[in-house]
């Protein structure tokens, strides 16, 4: 905050009492326009002015002389009313508007639940299951060839139609296109996914196959000429 900020701070008080000449109070008013702590400490102080009337004489500091009060210099009690009155519109707003952001929020996670599970429900009669757990990932790490460079790991995913592969491998020189290719323990090979030559050696490539995973072998990655640089042996 600045000092001009907490100068204007200090004046709130007097600005409610009435002790302010006009300058300060042309100040004040401007800076309450911006300032959303000003008008907040306002608010609170708002009833002081009233309890303090209310006060019997007894409570009033015996012999206090009166500070000298301009009347003329305070705002008026329409102006102060219609001030409290924007902030507290504004703060119910934006009260409300924080309920509506909470409950669309709400209504997206509702909406998710639900289409999670009429997902699960889809197809099937009777009493829901207990939940299909998530598809146990094998990583299988890359050996190089020899006189290739070849590093990084091979992800494999079980689906219900075979296995999905996703290469992230790195210092892959020689002529592409490169080939990912899958070999099933009977010795079957399918070609997962085909891509170029990037310029820095490095690749992440998604591929699939039919082959299921409990009966990969290994997945391994070839040259244009089919040179295999480096094979990842798939333990089960």
């Amino acid at each position: 905050m600045s000092a001009d900020h907490d100068e204007l701070r200090r004046l709130l008080g007097g600005y409610l009492l009435g002790g302010l000449d006009e300058r300060d109070i042309d100040r004040l008013d401007a800076h309450l326009r911006d300032c959303d702590s000003c008008r907040e400490e306002l608010d609170r102080l708002a009833p002081v002015p009233e309890l303090l009337q209310r006060l019997p004489d007894a409570q009033r500091v015996p012999d206090a002389a009166p500070a000298p009060i301009s009347l003329s210099a305070r705002p008026s009690q329409a102006n102060i009313d219609a001030l409290l009155r924007r902030m507290r519109a504004e703060r119910s707003r934006e009260s409300r508007m924080a309920r509506l952001r909470w409950l669309a929020a709400a209504a997206v996670v509702l909406i998710a639940v639900a289409v999670g599970v009429s997902v699960v429900r889809g197809g099937r009669e009777g009493p829901v299951g207990p939940p299909v757990p998530s598809p146990q990932l094998v990583t299988a790490q890359f050996e190089p060839a020899e006189g290739s460079g070849l590093s990084g790991q091979a992800v494999l995913t079980p689906k219900t139609w075979g296995v999905s592969v996703a290469l992230d491998v790195t210092r892959l020189h020689g002529t592409g296109p490169f080939r990912c290719q899958v070999r099933s323990r009977q010795g079957l090979v399918e070609q997962a996914a085909i891509w170029g030559p990037t310029p820095s050696g490095n690749a992440k490539v998604i591929g699939a196959s039919s082959i299921q995973l409990p009966n990969v072998r290994s997945v391994s990655v070839a040259d244009h000429d089919g040179r295999v640089l480096g094979t990842a042996e798939v333990v089960n």
